[in-house]
């Protein structure tokens, strides 16, 4: 009989870390951007 262990549970949780790690790594990019260009036009 094979059951979903907590193996899975750990690696579906891993896979969500990274996609949140790549979300805010990503927004962090997008502010840096901003900042940039509110000192160019400010």
């Amino acid at each position: 009989m094979i059951t979903r262990g907590s193996g899975n549970y750990s690696s579906d949780k891993d896979k969500e870390i990274a996609r949140l790690k790549r979300q805010l790594r990503d927004a962090e990019g997008a502010i840096e951007v901003l900042k940039k260009a509110i000192s160019i036009l400010g």
